[in-house]
């Protein structure tokens, strides 16, 4: 039988979007939420210490955590043709800056990280839906079925 399951993370990122025409084009932050949600068949082995799971919970967060938290928390995403004068100083002033080749917008930032996740599920394993919650009213999704 093949179910869905989900588990929720949230992390801290500031980005500035260069170009827009908007308060957004300033340095500013967010606390994401993310949601991911995969399917699979359950292990039917009844032997087996993770019977009746499609993954475990604890395997899920480790490569969420590696791939996406960990990239992401606390870091500032500015896209990499911005021009340097403006922010030289800040390259150098923190440690976890990083110059994206996409403008950093919700959509994009949701993009990456599906294609992450991807690559690091375990084959049996099918990334089904992924939401990136910006603010409490906004957000991206990500349907496997619309790709």
């Amino acid at each position: 039988m093949k179910l869905r399951v989900s588990k929720i993370f949230d992390f801290e990122t500031a980005h500035a979007l260069w170009g827009y025409d908007g308060k957004c084009a300033n340095i500013h932050g967010h606390t994401y939420v993310l949601t991911v949600t995969i399917s699979g068949d359950l292990i039917d082995d009844k032997d087996h210490p993770k019977y009746g799971m499609i993954i475990d919970f604890g395997d899920i967060k480790t490569i969420v955590k590696k791939e996406i938290v960990d990239v992401y928390d606390h870091c500032l995403l500015i896209r990499k043709n911005t021009p340097h004068e403006k922010y030289a100083d800040v390259e150098t002033a923190f440690k976890k800056v990083w110059c994206t080749e996409f403008q950093p917008t919700c959509e994009n930032m949701l993009i990456d990280m599906v294609e992450r996740l991807q690559k690091a599920l375990p084959d049996n394993i099918e990334l089904k839906y992924v939401k990136l919650q910006e603010t409490r009213s906004s957000y991206a999704e990500w349907f496997a079925g619309d790709n």
